[in-house]
């Protein structure tokens, strides 16, 4: 366990549980929490992790600035839904986002888990760029790249990280059914 993971772990958990409760801060404690994984996936050798990471930083400023100002009025953001359709494009890409690139990984580095890192680092893209947008759906990718991360750091000896994975996936699944209850009173 070293000092860097454990204070990404706690950011991490307090950054998941903020977005639960559609609070602005979620964004900057993100913040601390991905520019952490960023060394730590680099020092593991989780290439696709490690270049998701990067991306995320960018994004907590995205969704930082949507959440406040993407509304009609340039006010707070609504939670909304995708179309069924929209579900399965974006699914669809995902897996096909996540073959193409872990055989680029398995081909052209030494990546310890090729195929289930670029999984995770696909269905992430997917799941961030949602909940930037604030889609209730964003929920249901996070619990898919919960589940595989878990095994993945597990394997990799990130036991704080597998767990937090693992706390991740608990607090998605509050999620999913928090951000349900709020869209659902909206009366749409």
């Amino acid at each position: 366990m070293t000092l860097i993971e454990a204070i990404a772990v706690v950011s991490g958990i307090a950054c998941v549980w903020l977005i639960v409760k559609e609070s602005i801060w979620c964004w900057p404690t993100g913040l601390v929490q991905v520019s952490l994984y960023v060394y730590i996936f680099h020092q593991a050798k989780l290439y696709s992790d490690f270049g998701l990471h990067i991306f995320y930083v960018g994004m907590q400023f995205y969704g930082w600035y949507h959440w406040l100002h993407g509304g009609q009025n340039n006010d707070k953001a609504p939670i909304s839904r995708l179309p069924v359709t929209g579900i399965v494009g974006w699914a669809a890409l995902g897996l096909l986002g996540a073959a193409g690139w872990g055989w680029i990984m398995e081909r052209y580095t030494d990546a310890s888990v090729p195929y289930p890192d670029a999984f995770t680092t696909v269905t992430s893209l997917i799941a961030q760029w949602l909940l930037a947008r604030k889609k209730l759906e964003n929920w249901y990718f996070w619990i898919a790249v919960d589940i595989v991360a878990i095994g993945i750091y597990a394997y990799k000896k990130l036991y704080l990280t597998s767990g937090l994975y693992a706390i991740f996936l608990v607090l998605c699944i509050i999620g999913v059914r928090a951000w349900n209850r709020t869209y659902k009173s909206y009366g749409t």
